[in-house]
């Protein structure tokens, strides 16, 4: 079996230097605060969010789970849907609920843990380091390679695909991840999506 060169190197660097370029001449789609991952970021069934009712500490509550079933409980809001929303849209459902027993309540909800998969955006396979990433809004095929250390000189690079459920059934992206790092060829940084898997498979030549 034959190593892949780790010439591609200098040209990561010069694409990541373009992307760079790039994103200093547009406004950027997600920047990596606290009030944008509330507006970017979807719960699911596993995390842990903290709940703070301003002046109410008797209805603030932290380290509340997601079950699995979606929903949350927290006083005066039981079996609350958090599954599907971002932060900002169930802070805003639970306004309306508590609402109902307070005068003008202002909910604040923070992602304590993103243990969600419905949230994340796995890799597997032949990555330096296979993993679950926590999505942000506008993140791509690069940021994932990146994020896993990148390839391992035995990755079959050309031949990854991009596993995404859609109404129930697996849709399958491929992506040619060498022409996108040797190359420059943006074209193929690809945009990923919650709970898609990046599938970098092994290769035999």
């Amino acid at each position: 079996m034959m190593r892949r060169s780790l010439s591609f190197i200098p040209v990561l660097y010069a694409l990541l230097g373009v992307l760079a370029l790039g994103l200093a001449a547009v406004p950027c789609a997600y920047a990596n605060s606290p009030a944008d991952h509330a507006k970017t970021y979807v719960i699911g069934p596993g995390d842990v969010l903290d709940v703070f009712v301003w002046q109410n500490p008797g209805l603030s509550q932290k380290a509340v789970p997601v079950r699995p079933d979606g929903r949350i409980s927290t006083p005066l809001v039981p079996n609350m849907v958090a599954a599907g929303k971002t932060p900002v849209q169930l802070a805003h459902a639970m306004d309306k609920v508590l609402a109902e027993y307070i005068r003008n309540p202002k909910v604040t909800i923070i992602v304590e843990q993103a243990l969600s998969v419905l949230s994340q955006v796995q890799v597997i396979g032949q990555v330096m380091h296979p993993m679950s990433i926590p999505y942000h809004e506008g993140m791509t095929v690069l940021d994932v390679v990146l994020a896993a250390g990148g390839l391992t000189p035995y990755a079959d690079g050309n031949d990854a695909k991009l596993e995404r459920k859609v109404d129930g059934h697996v849709k399958v992206i491929h992506v040619h991840l060498y022409d996108l790092i040797d190359k420059g060829n943006l074209s193929q940084n690809v945009p990923v999506k919650p709970g898609d898997v990046l599938v970098v498979p092994e290769s035999f030549f």
